[in-house]
């Protein structure tokens, strides 16, 4: 019976309306001042059902009767109103021409009090129903939640939380930097303080979690509001900046705090319906597709449409993994061919290249990890240089139209050989330009959070084991990128691209790397120091305590996009580029480090090895 009730509650709630039309019809057109509406009791009949059976008509297709009025704002009362006293004035017209009398009083009674019931149960019912689920959750020990926000976003979210039970969440107040929101009401939860007392707040209303529902931040005022949160030690949630409003169930969309929202510098979006175009239909070539960066570049060059995408990678595993995410996501749709090879091997390459013939190629294929590159540097030549030398001749021999090369941020000076192989690279490419119709062109940028090998998966690491987080200097800052906005901006470059340039990109502020571990475990629910210690480990081989993104000759020209600079570079000729070629090639299989130390430091002049263990 209740399932019943429930599948066919809209019909009851129209009958209601009908109900509360028709008693007011009568008692107020056929019962106030009855002396100046005479007409016997059949037209009175006839006339009562014809007007109701218009206003149900009206109701009814308006959707009055399905509306879920639990999630109501005050536009759709008002809109209820509005219809209602539309329909009232045609209803007393109508009579008035049927009856040829006019009843005035009666008929202004009979709008203001059919608009007034009819609101009134409904609002009846939301407050109730809110008290009700607000009962209930208490009740069961829910989570109590303050808001952080008390805009639109807060407010949609607010009611969410108290229309949805299972959310096991209730929003027992709110904070908002605005003092002319401080002690009102904003969906029956009050506004008790600002982000600067949020601790006195969270221990006296018992709080249990955060929310953030702050639509439009940037990115200063979000660190701002997440360290002071972070410092409640208690979970905190966001409400994301793309969630749309105008649909329900915001609650839903709500994702714990990362680190990605304390970058302290605003992630950028891009319209990429000009890089989709330059995409479309074209066959296009990762290297190292399997990769943090590799396998981005695969996700957005798929949402472009491409006539085929190649994915390279010598380690099977990585590859396998983007094939079949991206097989789930796309089906049949997407034409993906999967290639397990490596860079070094040039007739390998000259066999997947004459066999796929691509347009465009993104060589995202290195050896990238400091530390293992100063240990193991004969492989970083062969891997970083004598790989990239074998992607790019292999790219020209086959008339590839534009060639996109990663590069970091760690070539400039170079002080580690990882970077010094990185230089050797931009050097090869910048060497091949104009000596065919193929563009050459290199990206350079910092660390990106999320990519293998990054701080941010060791610092947990650590702390699940209850620490110590490791630093190795507490004046070290990085340059740091999410993942998906470097390579939007390395597609951007690629339409750009003339041939020869290095790009650089705008990667924000530099970050205190002390200061990213300290949030961590505060975003862990820990505190530095006190539940989870921080060691100063001292700097690695060849690590830098800061890292730059130009070289000292070196300057920038602007490109049409903000974030992207052309890195103004000295010329270098294919000539000079072979002889240093053939210093790292003499080197490079005599597993003589000191040697190969110093025959690269021969070819990067900015490059200056430390010997003294050897």
């Amino acid at each position: 019976m209740k399932k019943l009730i429930l599948k066919h509650r809209h019909y009851l709630v129209l009958a209601l309306d009908c109900f509360i039309v028709a008693f007011f019809y009568w008692l107020c057109l056929f019962n106030i001042d009855q002396a100046k509406l005479d007409c016997t009791i059949v037209v009175a009949f006839t006339t009562l059902v014809t007007c109701v059976s218009f206003f149900a008509l009206v109701l009814a297709s308006c959707g009055f009767h399905k509306s879920l009025w639990k999630y109501a704002q005050l536009g759709d009362f008002i809109r209820l109103v509005c219809t209602v006293v539309i329909c009232g004035v045609i209803v007393c017209a109508y009579t008035f021409i049927l009856l040829r009398q006019f009843n005035w009083l009666g008929s202004v009674l009979f709008i203001m009090l059919s608009s007034f019931f009819l609101c009134a149960y409904r609002v009846i019912y939301t407050s109730f129903r809110g008290t009700f689920i607000t009962d209930k959750a208490s009740s069961k020990h829910t989570k109590r939640v303050l808001i952080v926000g008390a805009g639109r976003v807060a407010s949609v979210l607010i009611s969410d939380l108290l229309a949805n039970p299972y959310m096991n969440a209730l929003p027992v107040c709110a904070i908002d930097d605005d003092p002319l929101k401080l002690d009102k009401y904003i969906n029956q939860v009050r506004v008790v303080g600002n982000i600067s007392n949020v601790c006195d707040v969270v221990k006296e209303f018992d709080i249990d979690e955060i929310y953030i529902a702050i639509k439009y931040l940037s990115s200063e005022d979000k660190r701002r509001i997440i360290e002071a949160c972070v410092e409640t030690k208690l979970p905190i949630k966001t409400v994301p900046n793309h969630t749309v409003m105008d649909q329900r169930g915001v609650a839903n969309s709500i994702r714990p705090i990362n680190v990605e929202d304390l970058l302290g510098r605003d992630v950028q979006k891009f319209d990429n319906k000009e890089v989709n175009a330059f995409l479309k239909d074209k066959v296009a070539l990762v290297t190292g597709g399997g990769g943090s960066i590799g396998s981005e570049l695969c996700r957005q060059i798929a949402m472009a449409k491409p006539k085929q995408l190649i994915i390279l990678d010598i380690s099977e595993n990585s590859a396998y993994r983007i094939q079949q995410e991206l097989k789930n996501e796309y089906g049949d749709k997407l034409n993906m061919v999967v290639e397990i090879a490596s860079i070094r091997e040039a007739d390998k390459l000259d066999y997947i290249f004459g066999k796929y013939t691509p347009d465009i190629l993104f060589h995202a294929a290195a050896h990238k990890h400091v530390p293992l590159m100063e240990h193991n540097p004969e492989e970083a030549i062969k891997n970083n240089v004598f790989g990239t030398k074998n992607t790019l001749e292999m790219a020209r021999k086959h008339g590839i139209k534009k060639v996109v090369m990663i590069s970091t941020d760690k070539a400039v000076n170079p002080t580690n050989f990882m970077g010094a192989t990185k230089r050797m690279t931009e050097k090869i490419l910048q060497s091949m330009k104009g000596t065919s119709d193929t563009e050459f062109v290199a990206v350079r940028f910092g660390n990106v959070l999320g990519s293998a090998g990054s701080v941010i998966p060791l610092f947990k690491a650590q702390i699940e084991k209850g620490g110590p987080v490791t630093v190795t200097h507490e004046k070290m800052t990085r340059y740091f990128m999410t993942i998906p906005e470097a390579v939007s901006l390395v597609l951007q470059t690629a339409l750009i691209a003339k041939g020869g340039e290095i790009f650089v990109l705008d990667m924000g502020k530099p970050m205190s790397i002390l200061k990213l571990a300290e949030n961590v475990i505060k975003l862990s629910g820990y505190t530095p120091y006190r539940d989870i210690d921080i060691k100063i480990t001292g700097l690695r081989p060849g690590e830098k305590l800061y890292e730059e993104l130009l070289m000292n000759e070196e300057g920038t020209l602007k490109t049409e996009n903000e974030k992207i600079f052309i890195g103004i570079q000295p010329s270098v000729t294919e000539q000079e580029v072979k002889e240093k070629l053939d210093i790292l090639e003499a080197v490079v299989n005599t597993n003589d480090k000191k040697k190969i130390l110093m025959a690269m430091a021969q070819c990067i002049e900015t490059y200056s090895p430390d010997t003294s263990e050897f």
